[in-house]
C-alpha cells in the first residue's frame, strides 16, 4: 500500500488518498534536487527488526510505502543517486535498515542531527533530537506517541495519526535543512559539514558490517582472567593476614564437626571490589590516601606490596567485568557485534558504544577474537605518531619537522634538548641514538626519553604539571621544572600553544586546521569573562580546551577524510573489500585473501592522501599490516 500526502505548508491540514502508484512516486521524486527521507521500523535492532513504514517527499508532496506489503526497490536510482540530496535525522539509523532490508545503499545524505551538532558543538545545553529541532525552529510539540505504536502493529493497516506522523517527519526534514543552511554559511562550516555528511556513509557501512568473534575462545580468556583475578585476591587476603599493621580486618573462626579435628582458620573480612573498604585497609598503611581509584595509588606502587598488587587486582577485574561473558548480550541476530558510533564528540572525535569497541587496547588478547569469514583477511591501517605530526605542523618546529622527516625518535631527539648533559653523561659512543638517532635501550636514556614522551603526547591532552607529577611519579616542582625546560628548548611549540589558547579565551570558540575548520565552542564562556575575578577556574579549562582541541580535531577530520576515501573507492571499484571498525587513528577492513596485498598498497595510499589534505608537509605515514585477526 501507498500513501500520499500534499500540503501547504507545516500547519496546514494534509490530504490522504490511498493506492497511490509507485510509478508516479518514482516519476515524481525523480525530479526532485532534494528529498527528505525516513523509516519507521519495529524496533532499533536492524538485524531481527523489520522496517514497516519508509517516507519519502520534497516537502510539498509526501509519499508513504508500506513496506510490509510493497517493496521500495523502484526507488532504488533515486536512493542511490549521487544528484538528488537525500535528508534524514540520524542517517546511520535508516541506512542500516534500508540496507538491510532493501539492499539498496543511499549516497549524497545530509543528515540533520549531524549538522546541528556542529552548529552548537561544545555547548552544553543544546539538545539534538528530531523532536527538540522541531521545537526550536517551528515552534511546535512533536508527538513521539504514533512512533511507539509501529513495534505492535500485528499487520494492522496505518491509521491516520501514523500517516500524518510518517509524513510530517519528511516534510520537517527539508524545512529544518533550510533553515540549518544560513547559519552553516554564517559559521563558515561547509566544508565541515559536506566532511561529516560524507563520512556518516563510512560510518553506517562500518556498523552495518560488524564484526565476527570466535565466542569459545572469548570465553576462554574470560575464564583465565577471572580465574587470575580470584588469585590475586587470595595473595591481597594472605598479605592482610600476615601484615601486623591489618589485623583488625582478620576474621577468626572455628571450623569443624563432632567428628574432625577443630581447627582455627583465619579469613579476610574485606570485599576488594569495594573501593571503601580498600581505602580503610590501605589508609592504615597511608594515611593520607584519599581514594583508591585515581592516579593518586600509584604514587606508592612502588613502596607497598599490597598497593602493588591491589592494583593488579584491578587490571584483571576490569578485563573479567568488561570483557566476560556479559559482553554476549551484543551480539546480534546474525553473531556477530555492531557497536554504535558517536561521531562528533567535542573536539571532533568519534566514540564508540554497545559495545564500546575503542577501549579494548590494541595489545589485548581480546582484540584476537575478533576473526575474519573464511578466505577472508584484515587489512587494517594507523598513522604513524599522527597527533604528533599535527603538533609538528601546526607550530612549525624546525626541530620536530625535521625529525619526522629524517624518521629518527621524535622522543628521543626532544629528550637530548630538554636534558642536554644529563643526556650525554655516561652514554657509551655506540649508542643507537648517538649512531642514528634512534631509540635505544640505554635504561638512563629510557626514562629520560620516557619523561619527554610524556609531555610530547601530553600536549594533545591539555597536560599540566599536576597531571605530568601523577603520571610520572614526580613531584608537582620537577614537574613544572621539567615543562619549563621543555618549552625553552621548543620555543615555537610554546608559542602555537599559547596563540591556540588565547585565541579560545578571548573569541569564546576555537577551531581546528582547513580545510575543514571545525569549531568547538565554550559554553562557560562570556564578553566580559575577563572583568570577572572568580573566573581563573573557567579561563583555565578554556584554554586547556583551546590548546587540545586543534590537535584532536585535526586528527579527527583525517581519519573521517580517510574512511570517506576508502568508501568511496570500494564503492565505485566494486572491490572485494569491507569496512568494519576504526578506533582514533586506525582504520580496519576485510577482504579476500587474493586481493589483499594490492588492497594494502592502495589503503595505504588512500590514508596518506587524506593525511596530506591537513598536514600537508606530506610527512605523516600510514602503516598497514595483514592479519587473520583484529589487531594494530
Amino acid at each position: 500500500m501507498i500513501y500520499y500526502h500534499g500540503n501547504l505548508g507545516l500547519s496546514a491540514d494534509m490530504s490522504c488518498c490511498v493506492n497511490c502508484t509507485m510509478d508516479f512516486v518514482v516519476s515524481y521524486c525523480s525530479k526532485a534536487k532534494v528529498l527528505g527521507v525516513d523509516t519507521e521500523t519495529e524496533g532499533m535492532d536492524f538485524t531481527s527488526k523489520k522496517m514497516v513504514m519508509f517516507q519519502i517527499g520534497d516537502g510539498t508532496h509526501q509519499f508513504i510505502i508500506d513496506t510490509r506489503t510493497s517493496s521500495i526497490e523502484p526507488l532504488r536510482d533515486i536512493l542511490e543517486s549521487k544528484d538528488i540530496i537525500k535528508i534524514l535525522h540520524n542517517a546511520k539509523f535508516d541506512y542500516k535498515f534500508i540496507k538491510k532490508w532493501a539492499n539498496i545503499e543511499l549516497s549524497n545524505v545530509y543528515d540533520t542531527f549531524l549538522v546541528e551538532r556542529l552548529l552548537h558543538c561544545g555547548k552544553s545545553d543544546v539538545r539534538y533530537g528530531l523532536q527538540h529541532l522541531v521545537k526550536k525552529y517551528f515552534d511546535e510539540e512533536m508527538d513521539k506517541e504514533p512512533r511507539n505504536k509501529f513495534v505492535n502493529l500485528q499487520g494492522q493497516p496505518f491509521n491516520d495519526t501514523q500517516l500524518r506522523y510518517g509524513a510530517k517527519d519528511v516534510e520537517y526534514l527539508i524545512n529544518i535543512k533550510l533553515l540549518q543552511l544560513p547559519q552553516i554559511k554564517e559559521k563558515e562550516l561547509q566544508n565541515v559539514v559536506d566532511l561529516e555528511n560524507n563520512a556518516v556513509l563510512a560510518f553506517s557501512d562500518i556498523e552495518y558490517n560488524g564484526l565476527d568473534i570466535d565466542t569459545e575462545k572469548w570465553k576462554g580468556l574470560s575464564h583465565e582472567f577471572c580465574t587470575r583475578a580470584e588469585d590475586i585476591a587470595k595473595s591481597l587476603d594472605d598479605i592482610v593476614i600476615e601484615h601486623p599493621q591489618l589485623q583488625r580486618f582478620v576474621l577468626k573462626y572455628i571450623q569443624g564437626d563432632l567428628f574432625t579435628d577443630r581447627t582455627e582458620l583465619r579469613r579476610v573480612g574485606v570485599n576488594w571490589d569495594s573501593p571503601k573498604q580498600v581505602l580503610e585497609v590501605l589508609k592504615t598503611l597511608i594515611p593520607k590516601l584519599d581514594n583508591v581509584n585515581g592516579k593518586e595509588l600509584y604514587k606508592y606502587k612502588n613502596s607497598y606490596t599490597l598497593v602493588k598488587i591491589y592494583i593488579k587486582y584491578k587490571e584483571y577485574m576490569k578485563l573479567c567485568t568488561s570483557y566476560g561473558e556479559k559482553f554476549f548480550k551484543y551480539l546480534k541476530s546474525d553473531g556477530k557485534i555492531h557497536t554504535n558510533f558517536h561521531q562528533i564528540l567535542d573536539t571532533g572525535r568519534v566514540s564508540s558504544s554497545n559495545p564500546n569497541m575503542q577501549q579494548i587496547p590494541a595489545d589485548n588478547k581480546f582484540r584476537n577474537c575478533f576473526t575474519a569469514p573464511e578466505d577472508w583477511v584484515f587489512v587494517s591501517s594507523d598513522y604513524a605518531s599522527q597527533e604528533l605530526n599535527v603538533i609538528a605542523y601546526g607550530s612549525k618546529d624546525p626541530v620536530w619537522i625535521q625529525a619526522l622527516k629524517n624518521g629518527q625518535d621524535l622522543h628521543s631527539v626532544c629528550a637530548e634538548l630538554v636534558y642536554s648533559k644529563k643526556w650525554a653523561e655516561g652514554a657509551e659512543d655506540s649508542c643507537a641514538y648517538f649512531v642514528n638517532k634512534s631509540k635505544c635501550s640505554c635504561t638512563k636514556h629510557n626514562t629520560l626519553r620516557t619523561h619527554v614522551k610524556t609531555i610530547n603526547f601530553g600536549l594533545a591532552y591539555g597536560m599540566g604539571p599536576h597531571k605530568l607529577s601523577d603520571t610520572l611519579q614526580i613531584t608537582k616542582q620537577e614537574a613544572e621544572s621539567l615543562i619549563k625546560k621543555y618549552f625553552d628548548a621548543f620555543p615555537k611549540i610554546g608559542g602555537f600553544l599559547e596563540k591556540l589558547g588565547s585565541f579560545g579565551k578571548r573569541y569564546g570558540y576555537i577551531k581546528t586546521f582547513p580545510p575543514f575548520s571545525r569549531k568547538r565552542w565554550f559554553s562557560n564562556w562570556y564578553p566580559k569573562i575577563w572583568d570577572n575575578e572568580s573566573s581563573k577556574m573557567e579561563l583555565g579549562s578554556i584554554e586547556r580546551a583551546s590548546k587540545n582541541t586543534p590537535i584532536q580535531g585535526a586528527s579527527a577530520d583525517m581519519t573521517k577524510l580517510a574512511l570517506i576515501f576508502i568508501h568511496q573507492y570500494i564503492k565505485e571499484n566494486e572491490v572485494p573489500v569491507k569496512m568494519v571498525m576504526t578506533v582514533h587513528d586506525q582504520i580496519d577492513t576485510i577482504c579476500h585473501k587474493n586481493y589483499a596485498e594490492e588492497w594494502k598498497v592502495k589503503m595505504t595510499e588512500l590514508m596518506e592522501s587524506a593525511a596530506n589534505q591537513i598536514v600537508k608537509n606530506k610527512l605523516l605515514k600510514a602503516d598497514t599490516n595483514i592479519s587473520l585477526v583484529w589487531a594494530k
